[in-house]
């Protein structure tokens, strides 16, 4: 004995796909996906117009659209040469300010770069385990330490900055070095 299948019930206002194919050969238009048809037989496009240029004048009157633009420009390429270091830019900027600055605090560190202690701790973990950092007591404060770069990590960085210094000069090529200058400048009034 067999169990009477319910009736399959739809939401209110919705119709079958073969009443629409139905409806749709009953008036003449084709069913949804094989391109509709306009009044007098011409053919619709399926893809939608797209303008021949984009007007983006008033975004580069923004300091922040060009200075993120140029800034992506140069990462894009800093990612890339720079993966063979191991080191992403932030990596790059902390190892950097070590290199320069023997026996720098982590607190030191977060205030010049702008970064949140949390963040640095994982980071500074990181670069020890690699072997290309060093924790010394910090000699006018003992309760601090000081980090210093091992002397894998100070050869690492010599290549690293002069892979960070040429790409760089690649990438502003377009510039005079005054201009290079100039824009370095006028960049650090915006956040110094």
């Amino acid at each position: 004995m067999t169990t009477p299948k319910a009736p399959q019930t739809r939401p209110a206002g919705t119709r079958s796909t073969n009443a629409r194919a139905s409806k749709a050969s009953a008036s003449g238009t084709r069913s949804a996906g094989a391109g509709k048809t306009r009044a007098g037989g011409e053919k619709k496009s399926s893809k939608s117009e797209t303008a021949e240029q984009i007007d983006t004048r008033y975004l580069q009157t923004l300091m922040g659209y060009n200075a993120r633009r140029a800034a992506l420009s140069i990462i894009e390429l800093f990612l890339e040469r720079l993966a063979p270091y191991g080191l992403k830019p932030v990596d790059f900027s902390v190892m950097s300010t070590i290199q320069h600055n023997p026996g720098v605090t982590s607190r030191q560190l977060c205030s010049a770069l702008n970064l949140l202690p949390p963040n640095l701790v994982g980071l500074i973990q990181s670069l020890e385990s690699r072997g290309l950092i060093e924790r010394k007591p910090h000699p006018h404060d003992g309760r601090a330490v000081g980090l210093h770069a091992t002397p894998k990590g100070q050869a690492l960085m010599v290549q690293a900055e002069q892979t960070a210094s040429e790409l760089e000069l690649e990438k502003t090529a377009k510039l005079t070095p005054a201009q290079r200058q100039t824009l370095v400048t006028l960049l650090q009034k915006i956040y110094l």
